[in-house]
């Protein structure tokens, strides 16, 4: 049994993993296998009847906001410098390497799950009191069958007291990294994710960079995980700097995000100013989606209005900023007649 730091771990006999397994499986059964269905409810206000963030429909609008810009998801990353390459390429080739250029870049703008946060485990197993006294630190035993998936792991804390429980979240998630290790993550989470840091990382523009760290680090059901990513959707809201995650993999939890939390004027006026209207008319339809309940929703439904009918709709009914809205739209009218008379 080896110690590590203020801890034991040992890894658990095979001949004791079915004995493990039937202790731990009914929570892995019921809680820690549920990634989907906490998809399902992810999200402020979801509730029964409303599309959730896996919904095809919902991922094909937030795909289609997220938008496919080749230059921002291929450019140049701080690493080594080295000599460029240069191709001669006939036209059908150039062709061939665009398209797997746009196949390779969607991949890449595959967005990460949302999910509900995980629910704590507070399992006691067994109270040896007879045990007390005869260590001064905790031992961690962990199940080490390759085998079998991490959520469904056995792993199981005994205290110096005697008591035996299941292992907190945070310590399976050290454990996991421990004997499992995951490139780009750390047994002790980086000090960049404390919120006291997060203010220095975002005076720099670094929020795609913090979220890419982030999903690196953390499980997408962990507290930390949700806690970064929705302080860094509140900073991009706060200071209207939505371009600074799009075209990225992480536009799509953000816009999700604000229109769960009815929060969407400030990016509708974005869109409005960068003349996409389609894309407006996007997040106007996610919004009606997310919350049926709403005037413009029924009103939308009932006229069936689309583009700046749509826009305008909502605007007057929804808005919390309706004045500057309007005068972003007014300005968008004027240019499109300018364009159109000359």
């Amino acid at each position: 049994m080896a110690a590590l730091g203020a801890w034991g771990s040992a890894a658990v006999p095979a001949r004791l993993s079915r004995a493990a397994r039937a202790l731990w499986g009914c929570r892995a059964r019921r809680g820690l296998g549920q990634e989907a269905a906490a998809a399902g409810g992810a999200g402020a206000g979801a509730g029964a009847g409303k599309p959730s963030f896996a919904d095809a429909a919902v991922q094909e609008l937030l795909y289609k906001m997220t938008g496919l810009s080749l230059q921002k998801v291929f450019r140049p990353r701080k690493k080594e410098l080295k000599p460029p390459t240069y191709k001669l390429m006939t036209e059908a080739q150039l062709e061939e390497a665009t398209r797997k250029a746009i196949e390779e870049a969607k991949e890449k703008l595959v967005m990460p799950p949302v999910l509900n946060e995980r629910e704590p485990i507070n399992d006691v197993l067994a109270e040896d009191r007879f045990l007390e006294g005869t260590e001064t630190t905790k031992y961690v035993f962990t199940d080490l069958t390759y085998s079998i998936p991490h959520r469904e792991r056995f792993i199981v804390v005994r205290e110096p007291n005697g008591v035996l429980r299941k292992a907190t979240w945070e310590e399976r998630d050290r454990m996991i990294q421990i004997f499992f290790p995951k490139e780009g993550r750390r047994v002790i989470p980086p000090v960049l994710f404390k919120d006291e840091h997060l203010v220095t990382v975002f005076q720099q523009d670094r929020h795609e960079d913090l979220l890419n760290m982030c999903i690196a680090q953390f499980e997408p059901d962990s507290p930390d995980y949700i806690r970064v990513h929705h302080r860094t959707y509140e900073d991009i809201e706060k200071r209207a700097k939505y371009d600074l995650l799009r075209s990225t993999r992480h536009f799509g939890g953000m816009v999700w995000y604000l229109v769960n939390r009815k929060k969407t004027d400030g990016l509708l006026i974005d869109m409005i100013h960068r003349d996409l209207l389609d894309d407006a008319s996007s997040l106007i339809t996610l919004y009606h989606m997310i919350h049926p309940e709403c005037p413009s929703a029924k009103e939308a439904k009932e006229g069936k209005l689309q583009g700046v009918d749509l826009i305008k709709v909502f605007v007057k009914t929804e808005s919390q900023k309706e004045g500057y809205v309007q005068l972003a739209l007014q300005a968008y009218e004027e240019a499109m007649a300018t364009s159109t008379a000359s």
